[in-house]
């Protein structure tokens, strides 16, 4: 028998609970476990109950669980246990191998999903793998579990969430352009900037998950990001959401996006999950800011249609219009309605001044376009590196808000928060801001 490695990071000892109602085959999963070093089996149960009580009392590592038991079947056990103990990770165990019994058993928060006679190397392999999988978000838990001041600052974020989560306007303003170099972090590092205000509760998220910039443009570097929330994305709550955003000295939360482009494809293959979580989410922030890749992928397809407001970055040049036109010609045919989209002109050339560059005048684009330039914000280069080498927003990059382009950012996000939340309306469910914006249908295209 060819044995897998033990996991990265020897040392290692994986515990487990074996959760099936027929003694012989717990009995027989127990001895393949024994053959293992970094294997250990802390307890064995033969129902669903025993095995919630056994997993509140001991805690594995990992549960090895049968769909079918008499008491209580083990998808429903499941559930309850990813609920109570948010450290363990069930891998389910079965001889239905159907589909629909596969998706209930993710549905509830397996990890995974062995088939009934289990081969020796596949059960070795899915244990260290899942474990290894859900190592950083069960220590996560650990760490709160075991610092009260951590664990009483989230309590406290639970209880204003839980208390505000009607409350809160839950507004997703997605930032895009289909044109490389637009500058769609930097309107979207300083718009969730520009929107933080008191009691005004902001998430800004990077989307682009190959070559994301928004840590680097505002120098945040975490040891989590977007990936260790995916195991979850069925079952999160708040505060194992917020336990692995990044906050900027400013006091803005941020989450990151995968570390390094090869990591992007664990996200892209699961794109309904980011759109999952941001909608169980949602209402515990007034604004949620996305930035975005240009590619129009599954992902980016699934932010725009839960948008309230989208931010369609443009510059003055041909080629920049061109593809403007067509994502508009695309978002009437995704219904959009035209209060959705917002147009904002990038990079702009004082348009009274010789600058030396073939750029088009912002009046003749809103022709071509039939559509309102909402802002316009000048080219500033040096003063966009300045604040990226500072890591700060550019409208916190200098006292003087008078200047270009730290003035016209601050307007933009004054103009946004005037749209969205205007002082005369109070501030309406998440759910019901996007129903009015767009009905989310998809395009045919052939997906």
């Amino acid at each position: 028998m060819n044995r897998p490695n033990a996991p990265h990071g020897a040392g290692d000892m994986i515990t487990i609970l074996l959760v099936d109602d027929i003694a012989e085959t717990r009995e027989s999963v127990k001895k393949l476990l024994a053959f293992e070093p970094d294997f250990k089996v802390i307890g064995s149960v033969g129902s669903g109950h025993d095995g919630i009580a056994m997993a509140k009392e001991l805690k594995p590592n990992i549960i090895i669980m049968d769909i079918n038991m008499p008491d209580m079947d083990g998808i429903q056990a499941t559930a309850a246990i990813t609920q109570a103990v948010p450290t363990a990770a069930v891998i389910m165990m079965s001889v239905n191998t159907d589909l629909d019994y596969m998706r209930r058993a993710m549905l509830a928060g397996a990890r995974n999903f062995l088939s009934k006679p289990v081969d020796p190397d596949e059960l070795y392999n899915t244990i260290r793998s899942v474990y290894n999988e859900h190592k950083r978000i069960a220590d996560k838990y650990r760490e709160i579990e075991q610092n009260p001041l951590i664990a009483a600052q989230l309590q406290a974020a639970s209880q204003r969430g839980a208390e505000g989560a009607g409350n809160r306007a839950g507004n997703i303003i997605v930032v895009y352009s289909p044109q490389g170099g637009a500058g769609c972090t930097t309107i979207a590092t300083n718009l969730a900037s520009g929107l933080m205000k008191e009691n005004v509760r902001v998430l800004l998220v990077d989307a682009d998950l190959q070559f994301g910039d928004v840590g680097v443009f505002l120098n945040l570097q975490s040891q989590t990001n977007v990936t260790d929330l995916l195991a979850d994305a069925d079952t999160i709550d708040i505060e194992l959401f917020e336990s692995v955003l990044a906050t900027h000295d400013s006091g803005l939360k941020v989450l990151l996006g995968p570390s390094r482009p090869e990591h992007a494809e664990e996200v892209q293959a699961r794109s309904g999950a980011i759109s999952q979580i941001l909608q169980k989410i949602t209402n515990h922030y007034d604004y949620i800011v996305i930035d975005t890749a240009r590619h129009m992928d599954e992902l980016l397809l699934s932010l725009l249609d839960l948008a309230t407001k989208i931010i369609l970055v443009g510059t003055p040049t041909l080629a920049s219009v061109k593809n403007i036109r067509f994502v508009l010609d695309l978002f009437d045919r995704l219904d959009y309605g035209q209060d959705k989209i917002m147009l904002v002109l990038n990079r702009m050339h004082d348009e009274r001044q010789k600058s030396g560059r073939v750029t088009i005048p912002s009046e003749i684009i809103e022709k071509h376009l039939k559509r309102h330039v909402e802002a316009k914000i000048p080219v500033a280069e040096t003063v966009v590196l300045s604040a990226v080498n500072k890591g700060v927003p550019v409208i916190a990059s200098d006292k003087d808000k008078s200047k270009s382009p730290i003035k016209e950012l601050i307007e933009l996000a004054e103009h946004v928060n005037t749209v969205l939340m205007p002082a005369s309306e109070e501030a309406a469910p998440a759910e019901d801001k996007r129903s009015r914006s767009g009905t989310g249908i998809r395009l045919p295209f052939g997906r």
